[in-house]
């Protein structure tokens, strides 16, 4: 299995290393020609309108729509889910999310970084007991379109989101010393 992690900005080392250690063969993907080949993509956690920006001056906007559209296989964490709303709030007035995942999502939802925190999270279908879930300025989910499946809620909203191949978060897993939800997303990547 080879999975791509996007490494224009933001916590993407960190989502490598754990797919090294679940046994995936991983590349850092800067540029066009490092999607080639890739079975699954990891949209990390950073500033959304930054790694927005950087899709365009690197070229990976397009091949990337073009992969969504043959559904590739997409864990997003924070800012990736920013990147693949289709109603972004709070956001800036120049932003382009990719728009494939029918949701509005709220920037900061939770507030800026002083109020970051973590809580225990029930994720539907993942034992072993509840996952640390650390939201860092996490973005809130404000509304799931038709056919978006919740797998686990904060507070009565959504903080974990599956439609066909993408696997979206508004926390980072990569920080809570838990490979079990990067090892579920691996296991149903076809």
């Amino acid at each position: 299995m080879k999975a791509g992690v996007l490494a224009l900005q933001g916590a993407f080392r960190e989502h490598r290393e754990a797919f090294e250690t679940l046994g995936s063969e991983v590349v850092e993907v800067r540029l066009p020609q490092d999607l080639a080949g890739i079975d699954a993509l990891v949209l990390p956690g950073g500033e959304s309108t930054t790694i927005e920006k950087l899709l365009d001056t690197s070229g990976l906007r397009e091949p990337l729509v073009g992969l969504l559209a043959e559904g590739l296989s997409v864990l997003a964490t924070c800012a990736g889910l920013i990147l693949l709303a289709t109603e972004v709030r709070d956001g800036r007035s120049d932003q382009r999310p990719l728009g494939v995942l029918d949701c509005t999502v709220r920037r900061n939802g939770y507030g800026r970084q002083r109020e970051s925190f973590e809580a225990a999270l029930d994720i539907e279908g993942l034992r072993g007991g509840p996952f640390r879930g650390v939201f860092i300025r996490a973005p809130v989910i404000e509304r799931v379109g038709v056919g978006v499946e919740v797998l686990a809620e904060h507070a009565g909203d959504p903080v974990l989101v599956r439609h066909g191949a993408l696997w979206v978060a508004t926390f980072h897993p990569e920080l809570a010393g838990d490979l079990r939800l990067h090892q579920r997303f691996l296991s149903e990547v076809s």
